[in-house]
């Protein structure tokens, strides 16, 4: 009788990962259900609101590299303790904020600091350090809590109703700390070395399966990956997708259904079937060891330009089906697309400062974020209507998927033969 063989210890830190996914990136997603309050309380513009958005998502674009750079050279443990706490007192400190540069500051610019110390720039390394093999059902998985984040929302929007819509900073900064806190300390380990194990596809003890070819000759220096297309076609992929593409929508979503007539809950409800569909999206995103990574691109890209085209055309209370329809095909596309970015790029530049590179691919999300959110709240206040903001976000999802095609992932040994050479 064989023994039972022991679950290798990275599946661990892929269930840390959901969870510190879920609650890390649930607070940048509060945004959009404490956005219509704050416009009911202050009676600011939309525009200039959501700017403390974009500042959020600029700042974390920027941040990433850096946070990934750092959990290469330095105590990845350390950088994620860090990271916790200055999200938790970043998020409680919104609940005294009355002027509008208080949430450009703790919302827009330490929360994102935060964000980048503890979320997936410090995980997406981790992963790829712990599977050599299997690399892209990990990230995959891992990014399930991304998912998760947005149907969190709902939890937030039920506070925000039956409470002041302040108290929900309190709660959020008070759950990252109680959960998050303990579970990073006791389970987080950035190297297999750390523990004193070996990659999945090197210990034989936990899979059957033979190691992958590896490609040989040295790393990838920063200064050589800088110069190939290939980083930044993905880069500016990732700029058009989720930046001036997802976070126009998403900033601006649940305003839009209320505006329509919808009421905050069944807007907000729309928020988290976004979320939750996307889940499904990214265990869908294991098509791409499969079919390739550019291919499940460009059906992550029609996808979105199919629900953008639904949400466009709800008018009123009438076509509630309509926004279901965007928040399922939206949903499954932005799944889709998010880890086969990040494995992708990994796929071309795996090696020592991996973590650092695939964390720049999050400055494209960054600068188009810095766009977005604002640009949808400009266009809204100057001819009162979104239709022109999401017209832009129809093109920069076809751009996104023009580039990482050309990007090509699927020559990565190539690429990286030419390069190195």
């Amino acid at each position: 009788m064989s023994r039972k063989r022991p679950i290798f210890y990275g599946w661990y830190l892929v269930g840390l990962m959901i969870i510190g996914m879920t609650l890390v990136y649930g607070v940048r997603a509060s945004f959009s259900t404490f956005f219509p309050h704050i416009l009911d309380k202050f009676d600011w513009y939309r525009g200039s609101t959501a700017i403390m958005f974009s500042l959020n998502i600029l700042v974390y674009g920027l941040t990433a590299p850096f946070a990934g750079r750092l959990v290469d050279r330095w105590k990845a443990r350390n950088v994620a303790v860090i990271g916790i706490f200055t999200l938790a007192i970043a998020t409680a400190g919104c609940y005294f904020a009355t002027e509008l540069w208080h949430y450009y500051l703790l919302f827009g610019i330490l929360a994102p600091l935060g964000t980048a110390f503890c979320g997936s720039p410090v995980f997406n390394p981790a992963l790829i350090n712990w599977f050599g093999k299997r690399r892209g059902v990990a990230v995959t998985l891992g990014q399930i809590g991304g998912g998760l984040s947005f149907a969190y929302v709902m939890f937030i929007e039920w506070l925000n109703t039956n409470w002041d819509f302040e108290y929900s900073f309190f709660v959020m900064a008070g759950v990252v700390v109680a959960v998050l806190l303990p579970l990073y300390l006791i389970f987080f380990y950035h190297r297999p070395e750390d523990k004193n194990m070996k990659p999945y596809d090197a210990d034989i003890v936990t899979s059957d399966i033979k190691p992958e070819k590896v490609a040989a000759g040295p790393d990838w220096t920063l200064k050589q990956a800088f110069k190939t297309p290939q980083l930044w076609l993905i880069v500016f992929s990732d700029f058009c997708f989720w930046g001036i593409g997802n976070y126009l929508i998403l900033a601006h979503q649940i305003q839009f259904a209320e505006d329509a007539g919808y009421s905050n809950l069944v807007a907000a409800s729309v928020f988290a079937l976004f979320g939750i569909v996307s889940i499904l999206g990214q265990i869908g995103a294991l098509v791409s060891e499969v079919i390739g990574r550019e291919l499940t691109a460009v059906i992550a890209v029609v996808l979105a330009m199919a629900g953008l085209g639904a949400l466009m055309s709800v008018q009123d209370t009438s076509q509630i089906w309509m926004l279901y329809f965007f928040a399922v095909t939206s949903g499954f596309a932005t799944g889709l697309f998010s880890p086969t970015a990040i494995v992708g790029a990994a796929d071309i530049f795996h090696g020592k400062n991996v973590g650092a590179l695939t964390a720049l691919v999050l400055t494209g999300v960054g600068f188009g974020g810095a766009i977005g959110p604002w640009l949808g709240g400009f266009i809204h206040d100057t001819t009162g209507s979104y239709h022109i903001a999401f017209l832009i976000s129809l093109g920069a999802y076809a751009l996104a998927g023009i580039s990482f095609w050309i990007a090509a992932p699927r020559n990565a040994d190539k690429i990286r033969a030419k390069a190195l050479q």
